[in-house]
């Protein structure tokens, strides 16, 4: 705890100069080529990983533009993690659009959001992100709705994919896991669920060992049916999710029982 008390000012404090830093750069941001953009967008995300005493661990890569990438939804730390792997769009809740500062940054990024209360708002989105995959683009969306501590993955809700069969694109599912990076265990730390709180889970890694977060790219799936697709998916994250021997089934089984989901802040 003390660690942790120590730790966290000084997390907060860098982190406070990375947002800055990284508004300054939006001011410029369309002066920039797209690769220009994707080259800073992967660099602020991987400085904060580095401030959140996170180290990255990528499996494979996303399949060639256009595709669209079905992710398991664990923290807000999410999105800067596959965007230190490779940046991409996402769909996000329109609660981080509302977000000081932090949704300034989103929407510099380019980041869709969605008003998942209205109907109609998430018809608007998949007819955006449809376009977007007809125009060569990666979007990466969290088919889940909600998150969980990450043990698991949730049922996925089909409307998103709807956009990958209008603009003939790939669904690539893709697994992201939170390690205790000195143990290989899950850790719970970033985990954003029930009452949770960004500054909550911001102290809990403070006051917790460094985190591996290891994002794996599986193979591609297809389809003309979105909820076909949306059950494939989630039984293609859920296999590679399973332990696949007695080390990693105790490893999950020392961990404390899994958090209740909740809505999403993303």
């Amino acid at each position: 705890m003390m660690a942790g008390a120590l730790r966290l000012p000084w997390m907060l404090m860098r982190m406070g100069v990375l947002v800055v830093r990284g508004l300054i750069t939006l001011r410029r941001f369309s002066l920039r080529t797209p690769a220009q953009q994707q080259d800073a967008i992967q660099e602020w995300s991987r400085r904060l990983l580095h401030v959140c005493r996170a180290q990255l661990e990528v499996l494979g890569e996303p399949h060639k533009a256009p595709c669209l990438l079905a992710v398991n939804h664990v923290s807000w730390l999410d999105i800067v993690a596959l965007n230190a792997a490779h940046p991409t769009r996402f769909v996000a809740k329109a609660d981080i659009n509302r977000w000081i500062l932090l949704g300034t940054l989103a929407r510099g990024a380019g980041t869709l959001f969605i008003e998942r209360e209205r109907p109609r708002d998430a018809m608007r989105v998949m007819h955006v992100m449809a376009q977007a995959l007809r125009n060569g683009q990666l979007i990466s969306v969290f088919p889940e709705g909600t998150t969980s501590d990450g043990r698991e993955i949730l049922p996925m809700h089909a409307n998103l994919f709807q956009a990958a069969i209008s603009s003939k694109a790939a669904v690539q599912p893709v697994l992201l896991r939170y390690l205790d990076a000195r143990t290989g265990r899950y850790s719970r730390a970033p985990a954003y669920v029930g009452d949770e709180t960004l500054l909550g889970t911001l102290w809990r890694m403070a006051c917790a060992g460094p985190l591996r977060i290891k994002i794996q790219y599986l193979p591609i799936i297809s389809g003309d049916d979105r909820r076909a697709l949306a059950i494939a998916a989630r039984a293609a994250l859920q296999a590679e999710l399973r332990p696949r021997n007695k080390t990693e089934a105790d490893a999950t089984a020392a961990e404390p029982a899994p958090l209740q989901s909740s809505a999403s802040p993303l």
